[in-house]
């Protein structure tokens, strides 16, 4: 079976809602998750949670299995105990908003002998922290009902911390009950922005906090323990991770093609069902209106049905409210994820589908722009995933589907259409099959190596272009963004370190790791044991000059703004990321002995982008979000945020006026008309001229040579 690239497996928070790539035992995982949520930020005492003779022995499998396979061949010791301890707390309570000073002193002990326990496959630590996490959250609930029970001062001026990642824990319970006031009070203040008066706003805020409570009534033994080993997992790397047996089963359903939704999977962070990836070839990639970051906060059912408030439920509930029969409407109350708690929300309609092999396919455009007297074609091909219909290619089908055999035919339709370059679109392309992106390679280059693996044991292996030949020697662009992972970056790589082409746009990724599935039941003695399943990072790959992509990803060779943060997105951001690092280059034949003229096409490329208004609305937008991503803590005072709201809309509509009158277009009244209209792709726009400036230097450079 090949190898593939592509989202990271769902921890214990992800569920895929639609069709996600075929399972593989080698994979190698390009990232979307940024960070794990609370794993239940509400408590109501709920019985004795201890562990079994189940989880001590998935423990000893599990330690096993990671210390002997594991890239990092690290040793488990008091070091990596305090790293688990500390990830440990920050799955439960990554907000500090639970959890007193006290408590975490109280765990002190614990710090540095939590190696000892994985070693001794004692579980008993994680329940002992889980225990008293839980009182805590019962405390802090009651608190927060009790609150409601009179209105909120929404005249004061004072403001709420909600990114409290760095912040202290709090020292008391009168601290820990002020913080508790002003989230109460912004939950309710983001309510009353959205249209709800205090009445509906209290009751709101009553249900929510109510299953806030019963859903951790539902957690079971093996949620804590799946938490915990996760905690250990992650200090080896952020791609290796535990399942339990009920989300193996769930994960494995969501493979299999067996359900429909909107095509993204969604992860609990913060009490918010998050958006982490939209899936190609899904609803809402079809759509175009959902993102990485957003935050679902309500769901309805038809056209006309109501709106479920979901902030605080269970992840697998909100799974079940969004999927449903094929052909189905769904709509979906969303907070935009570069927007802070309280801004103004969207609210979507989607049909409920199968994401499909079609909707996942590579597709062309034809792009025309203008040079001189006279119109210059590009092609510009854009590939969503690297996929190949395995089971169609095993069953024995000659015309199965797959990247480069829609690409080499969407190539000859280029051609046919007059095109004299082409551009490769791999943003937001996660990764999918590595055999793909080997191929894929191999139609713009003749022949030689394209990607080298190096596993634990240090054996080095290196994967050859399987096309011969070429399918296109002309002038050639790959376009990429920070969500270009794995598959896109051997690509991308290949693609440069050849000289074959231009690679543009931003940095990428960095995910250059191979992962290895381990179902443990296998290794279980006697009938099925319910052990889950383990992933486990068990190599790297190189390009063939010798350098990782792991960390560092692909540097462009033209630098293209993207409203993607790689602060917050990114192998780089992981703080258990494997390190960049070099191995020897192939040998490997370039195309091109330089690129002499990427200095030429810098200098045009800024000459143009300056004069261009579109660019100037693009890099707008960039430092307005700058401004909302820098920010830690927000105001409580309605009025106030009621202004800042409606100045944030202020500014977007005039930029947005600003672009269209310099473009010879109508202005619009509001912003509501501006995310009506279709928005113009000033990145591609741009990296098709640069594809069409290679075009003409290719042209002077032959006059010369004739000449």
């Amino acid at each position: 079976m090949s190898p593939r690239t592509g989202p990271d497996r769902p921890n214990r928070r992800q569920l895929a809602l639609g069709v996600l790539l075929a399972v593989t035992v080698l994979a190698l995982a390009g990232s979307v998750s940024y960070h794990t949520g609370p794993l239940a930020p509400a408590l109501a005492a709920a019985g004795e949670f201890a562990p079994s003779e189940r989880h001590r022995r998935v423990m000893r499998l599990v330690a096993d299995v990671v210390e002997r396979q594991h890239y990092r061949q690290a040793e488990l010791d008091d070091a990596m105990s305090a790293q688990i301890f500390e990830r440990y707390l920050e799955a439960l309570d990554g907000g500090r908003s639970y959890l007193l000073a006290s408590d975490i002193a109280g765990f002190e002990h614990l710090r540095h002998r939590l190696d000892d326990a994985i070693h001794d496959a004692d579980p008993g630590p994680a329940f002992e922290i889980f225990t008293r996490f839980r009182e805590r959250n019962h405390e802090v609930l009651e608190h927060a009902l009790a609150l409601l029970d009179t209105e909120p001062d929404f005249t004061q001026d004072e403001a709420f911390r909600f990114d409290r990642a760095e912040a202290p824990w709090p020292a008391s319970p009168a601290e820990l009950h002020e913080l508790w006031r002003q989230r109460v009070k912004n939950d309710a203040l983001s309510l009353l922005l959205a249209g709800k008066d205090w009445a509906e706003a209290r009751e709101i805020l009553r249900k929510r906090y109510d299953r806030l409570g019963r859903r951790i009534e539902q957690v079971t033994p093996d949620d804590v323990f799946e938490t915990f080993l996760n905690a250990y997992s992650h200090v080896y790397d952020p791609h290796s991770n535990y399942l339990s047996p009920r989300n193996s089963e769930e994960y494995n359903i969501a493979m299999s093609l067996s359900y429909e939704g909107i095509g993204a999977s969604l992860q609990l962070i913060d009490d918010h069902v998050t958006i982490m990836n939209v899936l190609p070839g899904g609803p809402a990639a079809a759509s175009g209106q959902l993102k990485a970051r957003d935050r679902i906060t309500a769901v309805g059912q038809g056209g006309e049905g109501p709106l479920v408030d979901v902030v605080g439920w269970r992840l697998d509930d909100v799974v079940q409210l969004i999927r449903g029969p094929v052909n189905t409407v769904v709509r979906l109350q969303v907070l935009p994820g570069e927007l802070n708690p309280g801004s103004a929300e969207t609210l979507l309609q989607l049909t409920r589908n199968k994401v499909t092999l079609d909707g996942q396919a590579a597709r062309l455009g034809m792009h025309k722009t203008r040079r001189g007297n006279q119109d210059l074609s590009v092609g510009v091909i854009s590939v969503p995933s690297f996929y190949q219909d395995y089971q169609a290619r095993v069953a024995g089908d000659t015309e199965y589907r797959s990247t480069t055999r829609d690409v080499r035919r969407l190539i000859d339709e280029a051609r046919a259409a007059g095109a004299e370059a082409l551009l490769i679109d791999l943003r937001d392309n996660g990764g999918g099959h590595l055999s793909e992106a080997a191929s894929l390679v191999g139609l713009f280059v003749e022949r030689g190596p394209v990607v080298q693996l190096r596993e634990t044991n240090g054996r080095i292996e290196v994967l050859d272009d399987p096309e011969p030949g070429l399918a296109w020697d002309g002038p050639l662009v790959v376009l990429v963004n920070r969500a270009s992972a794995s598959a896109s970056e051997i690509f991308a790589g290949a693609i440069q370190d050849y000289r074959r082409g231009l690679v543009v746009g931003q940095q990428t990724y960095g995910k250059g790791s191979v992962q290895n599935l381990y179902p443990l039941d296998r290794y279980a003695l006697g009938p099925k044991a319910g052990f889950g399943q383990l992933t486990v990072t068990i190599g790297k790959y190189y390009r063939v000059t010798g350098d990782s992509t792991q960390h560092r990803g692909v540097v462009p060779d033209i630098d293209l703004p993207s409203l993607l943060d790689a602060t917050d997105i990114g192998e780089s951001t992981r703080d258990s990321a494997l390190p960049w690092d070099r191995i020897d280059a192939t040998r490997f034949t370039p195309a091109n002995e330089d690129l002499q003229a990427l200095p030429q096409l810098e200098q045009v490329h800024a000459q143009r982008v300056a004069a261009n208004p579109d660019f100037a609305a693009l890099l707008g937008d960039l430092e307005s979000l700058t401004r909302l991503r820098d920010q830690h803590e927000i105001s409580l005072n309605l009025e106030v945020r009621r202004a800042e709201r409606d100045a944030l809309d202020a500014e977007r509509l005039a930029r947005e006026n600003h672009r269209r009158a310099a473009r010879g277009l109508p202005a619009i009244e509001n912003v509501a008309s501006l995310d009506e209209g279709e928005a113009p792709d000033a990145v591609l726009d741009e990296a098709v001229e640069i594809a069409a400036d290679a075009v003409e230097l290719q042209r002077r450079d032959a006059l010369a040579r004739v000449g």
